[in-house]
């Protein structure tokens, strides 16, 4: 099931505040009951409904360049990953892999593709097969 959003959760908050009861929000809202019950409490504990923060590695590179990549792979279709991550350093000046290139093109319906590299078939081979 999703998380709920930040409107969501205001809007289940204001729902309860309306007079529903939890089992009535729960059905207007389509979340588990044990949802709104930890929601409600959240608010009462800590005066806000936002997400606590968690913990995580860090992002490589920043959302500009990511943008950055995806542009550049939608001019040149055949551009490979590993000459995209050459060319791009992460955040901090640090360097990033050529797998993170190819998740965020993924992520953003493209392929790191490079150009077929192989014999150059003319009218003659085609006449060859055919005999």
């Amino acid at each position: 099931m999703p998380r709920l959003s930040k409107v969501g959760r205001h809007r289940a908050l204001g729902l309860l505040q309306a007079g529903l009861s939890i089992s009535e929000v729960t059905l207007c809202m389509d979340v588990n009951r044990t949802t709104i019950l930890r929601l409600r409490q959240r608010l009462y504990m800590t005066d806000t409904v936002s997400d606590r923060p968690r913990s995580g590695r860090p992002r490589c590179t920043t959302q500009r360049q990511d943008i950055n990549i995806v542009r550049n792979h939608m001019n040149k279709r055949f551009l490979s990953a590993s000459a995209s991550w050459r060319q791009t350093r992460g955040r901090n000046n640090q360097r990033m892999s050529a797998n993170t290139v190819r998740r965020l093109l993924s992520t953003s319906g493209l392929r790191a593709r490079r150009p077929y590299i192989g014999p150059i078939l003319t009218q003659r081979h085609r006449y060859q097969r055919t005999l």
